[in-house]
């Protein structure tokens, strides 16, 4: 993200948000005035009393001024808001221009953008209104928003954006403002059915420690012949009730499609969102099984993407989250789709004992024997494996985890081993990524084995950025022909999605990467030298 407080060259291919903006924005500013001088009247007219105290008769006109001056000021501040933001796409960026009185001018790379929101708050779906929020680099500062823009006109503007940031829509040489481009085509994958999501949030952890809860209490007002207990529960069933509330809204009428753009996912209840996460901006994977979920075989996959993981809003679990739940075949799809190119040629084995597997099924390398005793039930879960294209790291008996590194994303390394992991001769190794839910760490490995992987991860990764030279994903999967691209001008030519890792339909990936073998006295500068805890 670069800030910066000069006007740019061209001023001419500007442009401002629909004039409703503010308002939807400031809804709540303008209740609170009205509800501030009507309270009292509200309340008079139901009592049956007069409208208007009689001591205030006297007063009754500047009051009235005094509420119609504020009214106005909030008004005229609403207006210059409006007026005063203004959005420009050209040069290869995306320029906001905000804020009358401290004026603040942002400006964002297109091809370095990582991912795409379309917002629509209730109000906002009312007036065919939606924000566009998309995310550059890091969550917070790098965050560009244009609030609100007609529904058509935002789809239009993310198209175009994101178009340039995947490198299939020409840029201007001029400077000019580049030339519009249309929505491109999708597919649809899979959606997620609402019983389903009301089943995963009743088989939930929270809904365990609910019932358990609730068992406790009962126990414990029996035990004490008193009902008191039950009036401490209240708040805790308000705040459960509120964080139910929040999943099923977040996770209503999920779909996820795939286009030329990324990975396109819709949901909400009341307020709707529409993501575009180009696959090659995702940094790690993580695939996920409760323990009550085991019953109907179902997962979760979130994921990491630069911009997504600091932001501390309370959507942001919902933005990191590829697949709320699912069976085997949605997250076969879904990894499809993440990773087209799994860099083995029987890829549906391979991730099937990442999920379900134990000891060394489909080749994985678990923790040694010798150290069951510091994870009784965890030790032969605990393992990774790599692939030609990502490190895979498994752990968790009762709740499994799989998470799946691309190479190319692996930022930093670092082995770590307390005094009583050097007693029984194992380490840890945990793999460095932009910030978000998933933290790969591999857990309780060999130290010689770890020590290899160290310095094999570091070559594989090393090997792969190398091959990877562009930030514009679409063109280096287009170059490798690992995903269809239609061409975008060309509507009628259906997408089709890449095919699911199925047994009977194994994926043809290029050679694996056979890495040369680092130096040993060499330390690749994104690595950090392992340390004893």
């Amino acid at each position: 993200m670069d800030v910066n407080r000069e006007a740019p060259a061209v001023d001419a291919d500007w442009h401002r948000v629909h004039p409703a903006s503010p308002f939807v924005r400031g809804w709540v500013a303008l209740v609170a005035v009205v509800v501030f001088f009507g309270r009292d009247i509200f309340e008079r007219a139901l009592q049956g009393r007069e409208l208007v105290d009689e001591g205030l008769n006297g007063r009754i006109v500047w009051l009235l001024a005094g509420g119609a001056a504020l009214l106005l000021v909030t008004v005229a501040g609403f207006v210059l808001s409006w007026y005063f933001t203004r959005y420009q796409l050209s040069e290869g960026y995306v320029r906001v221009n905000t804020g009358f009185l401290f004026k603040q001018q942002r400006q964002a790379r297109l091809d370095r953008v990582q991912a795409i929101d379309i917002v629509q708050p209730l109000l906002a779906r009312i007036f065919g209104l939606a924000e566009l929020k998309f995310e550059v680099a890091d969550a917070g500062e790098s965050v560009v928003r244009l609030a609100y823009l007609p529904i058509g006109q935002a789809k239009q503007l993310r198209a175009t954006i994101l178009g340039r940031a995947a490198g299939i829509a020409p840029g201007t040489a001029d400077g000019a403002e580049a030339a519009p481009v249309p929505e491109a085509p999708e597919h649809v994958v899979l959606s997620v059915p609402h019983g389903r999501l009301v089943g995963s949030l009743l088989l939930s952890e929270q809904s365990f420690f609910v019932v358990l809860g609730a068992i406790t209490s009962v126990v414990f007002s029996v035990l004490t012949e008193s009902g008191a207990v039950v009036l401490y529960l209240i708040p805790a069933v308000l705040g459960l009730g509120a964080a139910y509330w929040k999943s099923f809204n977040k996770g209503f009428n999920f779909t996820a499609a795939i286009s030329p753009d990324g990975i396109r996912l819709r949901y909400g209840l009341l307020d709707t969102q529409a993501q575009t996460v180009p696959p090659g901006r995702i940094q790690a994977l993580r695939i996920t099984q409760p323990p009550l979920w085991r019953i109907l075989g179902w997962y979760r996959i979130q994921v990491n993407v630069a911009g997504y993981g600091g932001n501390p809003g309370n959507d942001n679990a919902a933005r990191t989250t590829l697949l709320p739940v699912g069976g085997m075949g949605e997250v076969m799809q879904t990894l499809a789709l993440v990773l087209p190119d799994p860099g083995t040629p029987d890829p549906y084995p391979v991730f099937a004992a990442a999920l379900n597997g134990l000891d060394s099924d489909a080749g994985f390398t678990t923790t040694p024997r010798r150290a069951r005793l510091l994870a009784p039930l965890g030790w032969r879960r605990n393992a990774f494996l790599a692939t030609g294209t990502a490190l895979l790291l498994r752990s968790g008996r009762w709740w499994r985890q799989l998470v799946l590194v691309p190479h190319q994303r692996t930022q930093s390394m670092a082995l770590s081993q307390g005094p009583v992991a050097r007693r029984f001769g194992v380490a840890d190794l945990v793999l460095h990524t932009t910030a978000g839910p998933v933290v790969p760490r591999l857990i309780q490995a060999d130290v010689g084995e770890a020590v290899a992987l160290f310095d094999q991860q570091a070559a594989r990764a090393r090997e792969a950025r190398k091959r990877q030279t562009s930030e514009q994903w679409l063109a280096e999967l287009s170059k490798a022909g690992s995903l269809p691209v239609p061409a975008r001008l060309q509507p009628a030519q259906p997408l089709q999605p890449p095919a699911p890792l199925q047994p009977a339909q194994p994926l043809q990936p290029p050679a694996p990467l056979q890495p040369a073998q680092p130096p040993t006295n060499a330390t690749p500068t994104t690595q950090e030298e392992p340390h004893n805890g």
